[in-house]
């Protein structure tokens, strides 16, 4: 719903990890990570360069950012509807003692470009993340100073996206960057196309349009992000591509904060949320934060529908 009709579940970081669920970790629903080695010049490895050519698969990859490790249908969740996403793993082959590189964003997405741990690259935290002496002024108690860290994707990097994109790929990204902004942009690390990827962490606009990204034209008054980095993506793979194999990355902002739904879904896991009478506790102070016991938030219900029902929309 737009503007004021949203219905949203604040957080207490516009740029961070949420903390609705600590517990969060990004998904990969389909990968293919290359492990490129950097140099002073941006080149690409020779093998991976003919293995690609060699191939000339049609690669998608979509990532969803800040789902928890039980937020999915077939990771045990009764209360989430992820139907695509389910039949994506049930007919896929899944990884399931594979771990994200960090438990935050950018370092994650840093080491899925480029195939190396956190401390190769530098991202070592979210980008904006505070550092040194400010970090005390998130009231945080640790017994160290958090240390600084790269604030973008080095230009020396080499990434999925150019190695694809050497071995003669059409490369297109939709949505969530957050790997620095000019300079340091999806178009700076091999995408042709880029649809809604800049320096931000979060929706600025929110989840309906209008979207407030420099990288992305509002549709309709309300219009849900989600669903339309599903169509830009499902455009852009329906498109003839008959002189070169493509790579697709879809990113999702969701489910990261703000946490928004429409009227419609909110009833819905409300209904639900009342049917199953959980009677558990709903939060237990874990070290730094309360924890989630029990699936039972409509508004993150219908953030979480809305993204499966994205992932039907590209897998269609």
């Amino acid at each position: 719903m737009p503007g004021k009709s949203a219905l949203e579940f604040p957080s207490q970081s516009t740029e961070g990890p949420a903390l609705m669920n600590n517990k969060r970790y990004p998904v990969l629903l389909l990968m293919c990570l290359i492990g490129c080695q950097s140099s002073a010049v941006r080149t690409v490895d020779s093998e991976v360069n003919l293995a690609l050519s060699k191939s000339a698969k049609n690669v998608l990859f979509i990532l969803v950012d800040d789902l928890g490790v039980k937020d999915l249908g077939v990771e045990g969740s009764t209360f989430y509807e992820t139907p695509n996403i389910d039949e994506l793993a049930q007919t896929g082959v899944r990884f399931d003692r594979g771990y994200a590189a960090s438990r935050v964003c950018s370092p994650s997405r840093a080491s899925i470009l480029t195939g190396k741990f956190v401390t190769s690259h530098g991202v070592t935290a979210w980008i904006g993340d505070k550092h040194g002496a400010e970090w005390r002024k998130r009231n945080r108690h640790d017994s160290h100073d958090s240390a600084d860290y790269a604030h973008s994707l080095g230009d020396n990097e080499v990434t999925l996206a150019e190695a694809f994109k050497a071995a003669g790929y059409a490369t297109f990204f939709a949505g969530k960057w957050h790997l620095g902004g000019a300079g340091s942009s999806p178009e700076d690390h091999g995408f042709d196309t880029n649809i809604g990827g800049w320096d931000a962490g979060t929706p600025k606009g929110g989840y309906f349009s209008p979207y407030k990204n420099p990288k992305l034209k509002n549709g309709p008054k309300g219009e849900s992000l989600t669903v339309r980095l599903a169509n830009e993506t499902a455009a852009f793979i329906g498109q003839q591509h008959p002189d070169k194999p493509f790579l697709a990355f879809l990113s999702f902002y969701a489910v990261h904060a703000p946490i928004q739904t429409t009227e419609a879904l909110w009833n819905k896991y409300r209904d639900k949320a009342v049917e199953q009478g959980d009677e558990r506790a709903r939060f237990i102070f874990d070290r730094r934060y309360a924890v989630r016991q029990r699936q039972d938030h409509p508004v993150f219900g219908g953030l979480v529908e809305t993204m499966d029902t994205a992932v039907g929309i590209v897998l269609d």
